[in-house]
């Protein structure tokens, strides 16, 4: 029994060896996103940025314009003026205004549906991601992306951002020059600071809609823990009643 026990073991830490291994290899440092689903305005922000700046090629095919005025107080009227660009009705699924035939030739494949990237890479990925684009004139986007290096998409928020370059460090093992850092050759619209908060927003919103359900699962989780609270001080009272005699 201790053998088996033993052996489970060593499977088990190599597994999260190899799991730490990849994770490290695909760019484990990842930044903080600070998101919070409670802060409507911020969802509100994000929503607009992801219309304005990814929905252009990317889809949220899970979620219904619908749902989003709903869980994001908005009406109808502001949910079709200022987040529906792709000329669907308010109850059609979020898709992208681009066809996908076009985005393959455009960028070598179909951009995906970003409905459920929040629930697959996480919240610090997303808003590390967004931060990691870099002018690399070699690749044919011309942008490359420290997180998920040779991404076949361009920054699509250089514009606020401004223009990466990157600085390099001394060459590793196998020859090639790791980025170890940015400097910003063309100045964006916003300053930094400005720019994590629009990087944050578009977070919160897709973090959201990964999981539409989260924002009144947490109001309802309130009602159930004062239930259960309520309920307890019920149960004390009839076992009070019922021991009574007892004692």
């Amino acid at each position: 029994m201790t053998k088996n026990f033993l052996s489970r073991a060593a499977v088990f830490a190599a597994g999260l060896l190899l799991s730490a291994t990849a994770f490290a290899n695909e760019g484990g440092n990842l930044q903080q996103s600070g998101t919070d689903l409670n802060d409507k305005a911020s969802l509100q922000r994000g929503a607009a940025l992801f219309m304005n700046y990814c929905s252009g090629c990317h889809s949220l095919k899970y979620v219904r314009y619908a749902r989003i005025g709903e869980d994001l107080g908005l009406n109808e009227s502001e949910v079709m003026d200022n987040l529906n660009f792709s000329g669907g009705k308010i109850g059609d699924h979020v898709l992208s205004a681009m066809p996908p035939e076009l985005a393959k030739d455009a960028f070598g494949k179909a951009p995906p549906d970003l409905s459920v990237i929040a629930r697959v890479r996480g919240s610090d990925w997303i808003y590390t991601y967004l931060k990691s684009f870099y002018l690399d004139e070699s690749r044919p986007v011309g942008w490359n992306n420290t997180l998920f290096p040779n991404a076949s998409m361009p920054n699509p928020l250089w514009e606020l951002q401004g223009v990466q370059q990157p600085v390099y460090g001394k060459k590793d093992a196998s020859g090639e020059l790791p980025v170890e850092g940015f400097t910003i050759s063309q100045p964006g619209t916003q300053d930094a600071k400005q720019y994590d908060k629009t990087v944050r927003d578009i977070t919160a919103f897709l973090e959201y809609a990964g999981e539409p359900a989260a924002l009144k699962r947490q109001n309802v989780g309130v009602w159930v823990i004062l239930f259960l609270v309520f309920f307890s001080f019920i149960a004390w009272l009839l076992k009070s009643e019922y021991w009574r005699d007892v004692h």
